[in-house]
C-alpha cells in the first residue's frame, strides 16, 4: 500500500486500510468498517472500530502530535497487555500490532472490545452504576491490582520493562522522568511543582519489593460489568517494573479522601455507595500481605505526577496534538489544565508537608 495521509483525531485511521489489515490475520471482517474516536483519553488516541455483522474491535495509535516514545509506544502496551493476558489479571483479548507506520501513519494495536462502562468521573458511575454495583467497584480493584503485582514478570517475560534505569528506585526514576517530560514539551513546571519534586526527591521510601505495575491504575482505566466487577484494566503504556505502593498511592489519589484537599476533577468514587478510601486500601494490604505503613508518600507522589501530567497535556493541546477533536479555543482547554495544575500543586504539597491530614 502507499502512503497514508496523517488522518485527524476525529476522522481515525482509513477505514478500509484497517479492515484489510484485520482480514489479513484471519480476522472475520463483515461488509464495510466504521471507525469512531473514543473521547476521553489524553495519551494514546483510541477509536472503536465496528463491522457490518456488529462485530468491534478496539485500535489504539500515539497522538497525532507531541509523541515521546517513551509514553506513547503502543507497541510496548500490545506486549504488555498481551503477556499479562491469562494470568488472573482482567485485559481484552489481543488481536494483533502493527509496526508499519505507512498504513494509517503510526504504529497501532487491535483488541478486542470489551462490554461494559468505563467509570471515569461521578456523572458515569451515578448513570450507569447500581449502588450495589458502585459497592462493589473498590474490591474488585483491589482484587485486581493485588493479582497484577502477584504476577512474576520474568515468567511472562517482562522482567526487562524496567530496561537500563531497573536497578533504581522507581519512585526515583519516576521523578526524573516525569520532570524530563515536562521539559521536552515545553511546558513550565513553575517553582511550586519544583519546590515539591525536591520534597519527594529527598524523602523516597525506601523500595521493599519490585513487581509488574501499571502506573495508570484508577477506576477510569477499567470497564466494570453491570455487578461493578472489572472486567478489563486498560490503558497499559505506563506499565514497568517498580515498587507496587506507587500504584495503590494513584489509585488512593485518584478515589478521593477526607483527609485530601479537593480533587479538580470528577472522579467517580465520589458517588454515593462507593466505599471508603480506607477499605479499599485495606483490601488491597489484605490480599497481597503488603505492608502499606508509607502509603501517604505515595499518594503524595501521585498527586505530583498527576500535575505534571496534566501540564504536558496542556502542552500538547496547545500543539494541537489531539486534532479536530480538540475544542477550537486554545485558552479553555489551557485555562481549566492551569487550574487543575495549581490545585494538584497544592494538594502534593499538603500531602508532603502532613496538612490537611
Amino acid at each position: 500500500m502507499g502512503q497514508i495521509p496523517e488522518p485527524s483525531a476525529a476522522d481515525g485511521p482509513p477505514a478500509a486500510v484497517v479492515a484489510g489489515w484485520l482480514r489479513a490475520r484471519g480476522v472475520q471482517v463483515d461488509g464495510t468498517v466504521s471507525i469512531e474516536l473514543i473521547p476521553g483519553g489524553r495519551s494514546n488516541l483510541t477509536y472503536l472500530v465496528a463491522d457490518a455483522g456488529g462485530h468491534r474491535w478496539v485500535l489504539r495509535r500515539p497522538p497525532l502530535a507531541g509523541v515521546i516514545a517513551s509514553a506513547h509506544d503502543v507497541l510496548r502496551e500490545h506486549r504488555i497487555m498481551a503477556a499479562v493476558a491469562g494470568t488472573g489479571v482482567p485485559v481484552p483479548a489481543m488481536v494483533g500490532a502493527c509496526a508499519d507506520e505507512s498504513l494509517i501513519g503510526a504504529p497501532f494495536f487491535v483488541m478486542e472490545h470489551v462490554e461494559g462502562v468505563v467509570p471515569r468521573n461521578r456523572e458515569v458511575a451515578e448513570a450507569a452504576l447500581s449502588l450495589p454495583a458502585r459497592a462493589a467497584v473498590g474490591d474488585s480493584l483491589a482484587d485486581a491490582l493485588a493479582r497484577l503485582h502477584a504476577v512474576p514478570a520474568a515468567e511472562v517475560r517482562l522482567g526487562d520493562l524496567g530496561g537500563r534505569h531497573q536497578g533504581r528506585r522507581y519512585v526515583s526514576r519516576q521523578l526524573d522522568r516525569w520532570k524530563l517530560q515536562l521539559e521536552r514539551l515545553g511546558a513550565a513546571a513553575g517553582p511550586e511543582l519544583h519546590a515539591v519534586f525536591v520534597r519527594l526527591q529527598d524523602s523516597v521510601p525506601e523500595q521493599r519489593e519490585v513487581t509488574l505495575v501499571h502506573g495508570d491504575y484508577r477506576a477510569g482505566n477499567t470497564i466494570v460489568g453491570p455487578d461493578g466487577r472489572v472486567r478489563a484494566v486498560l490503558d497499559w503504556e505506563l506499565a514497568t517494573v517498580g515498587d507496587p505502593l506507587a500504584d495503590l498511592g494513584w489509585l488512593v489519589a485518584y478515589w478521593g479522601s477526607p483527609r485530601l484537599p479537593e480533587l479538580p476533577m470528577s472522579v467517580p468514587s465520589t458517588a454515593p455507595g462507593f466505599a471508603p478510601v480506607d477499605a479499599v486500601v485495606a483490601r488491597y494490604a489484605g490480599l497481597a500481605g503488603r505492608d502499606v505503613t508509607d502509603l501517604d508518600f505515595y499518594v503524595a507522589f501521585a498527586l505530583w505526577r498527576l500535575a505534571a501530567i496534566v501540564s504536558g497535556v496542556n502542552a500538547r493541546v496547545r500543539q494541537h496534538a489531539y486534532g479536530s477533536a480538540e475544542p477550537s479555543s486554545d485558552d479553555e482547554p489551557t485555562a481549566e489544565g492551569d487550574r487543575r495544575v495549581a490545585v494538584l500543586t497544592a494538594a502534593a504539597e499538603a500531602a508532603t508537608t502532613g496538612a490537611g491530614r
